[in-house]
């Protein structure tokens, strides 16, 4: 039962915000109230990240958006999970469709990432999903699976529970097109699957799957019902109050 996997919504802040607007996030979250029950963890710009860690209360977890695959060196522009770690962030997304399908980031690549920040201690949450070309043609579980398997060839057997995996449709992202909670409880079903055949049926049941993609206050809890989506993972609705209600849909 999903019941047995702790709720879990990631705020991803996105390239937004300056501190007065972090400053009214961190307002509206602190207000609350917030489901005690559910984890939150907020996604932060790089160059906010150490000021919302010490802004935002300790209950609230704080991501970095992306990193690299090694711990320091040439590679101007990017941060490393150890610098991540040093400001007292704990988490990091990492292959979300915007690195994938904007900055070309492979499914090598992101495996080799998730690889790294997990070795370095940080907690993960990779992102899957297809495109709508890809969903047209049949192809859903054929591109999920294989994203899947870049990551989960990555993720020693004792990192499992530092894991989230977020499934994001890539076609119900800003197109006007929103995936059905039955549409989006169909794929959550099937990698929970994958990861039984693949993985095994403990890290299957244990590992929450959430979901990313014109997640509302409207259609929150809706989702929350379904079995096999065992949270969100949010853009710009994260960046307004209503968002609080979005924390609270499993209650």
């Amino acid at each position: 039962m999903a019941s047995a996997r702790k709720f879990f919504v990631g705020g991803n802040w996105k390239m937004n915000g300056t501190k007065a607007e972090i400053d009214g996030i961190i307002g509206f979250l602190t207000a609350g109230p917030l489901d005690p029950n559910a984890d939150l963890v907020c996604g932060v710009p790089a160059c906010y990240l150490d000021y919302a860690r010490q802004k935002l209360p300790a209950t609230i977890g704080v991501a970095a958006q992306n990193c690299y695959k090694v711990a320091k060196g040439a590679f101007t522009g990017e941060i490393s999970p150890a610098m991540i770690k040093d400001i007292g962030a704990e988490w990091v997304i990492l292959g979300h469709s915007e690195r994938r399908n904007v900055f070309g980031e492979s499914d090598a690549l992101i495996g080799e990432k998730v690889a790294h920040a997990l070795s370095e201690g940080l907690k993960v949450i990779p992102c899957i999903g297809e495109k709508l070309e890809e969903r047209e043609a049949g192809k859903t579980e054929e591109v999920v699976f294989t994203q899947l398997k870049a990551i989960v060839d990555k993720i020693p057997a004792d990192k499992w529970d530092s894991v989230v995996i977020a499934y994001e449709p890539v076609w119900a992202i800003g197109t006007g097109k929103t995936a059905t909670p039955q549409q989006a409880q169909e794929v959550h079903g099937k990698l929970r699957q994958w990861l039984s055949d693949n993985v095994s049926p403990d890290v299957a049941q244990k590992t929450r799957i959430i979901y990313g993609g014109s997640v509302t206050a409207d259609n929150c809890r809706e989702l929350a019902k379904e079995a096999d989506i065992d949270g969100s993972l949010v853009g710009g609705a994260s960046l307004k109050p209503d968002f609080v209600h979005i924390v609270n849909a499993s209650q």
